[in-house]
């Protein structure tokens, strides 16, 4: 789960504050529309994780 203090507390796009409801289902789905202008605020997921990197093209799978 997201570390609560990274949810935020406003849609980044137009500045509307969220609810505490919105900020609870941001911080459990990770994504959550807002409702004034339709911005998707979507919370970076590999937060804290090491991000591994896609294969190259001579990598991939059942290629030959």
């Amino acid at each position: 789960m997201p570390d609560p203090e990274k949810v935020p507390q406003s849609c980044p796009h137009c500045g509307r504050e969220l609810s505490p409801w919105e900020q609870v289902l941001l911080s459990v789905d990770r994504a959550l529309m807002c409702k004034s202008c339709w911005y998707r605020i979507i919370l970076d997921v590999m937060t804290g994780r090491k991000q591994e990197h896609p294969p190259a093209d001579g990598d991939l799978p059942g290629e030959g």
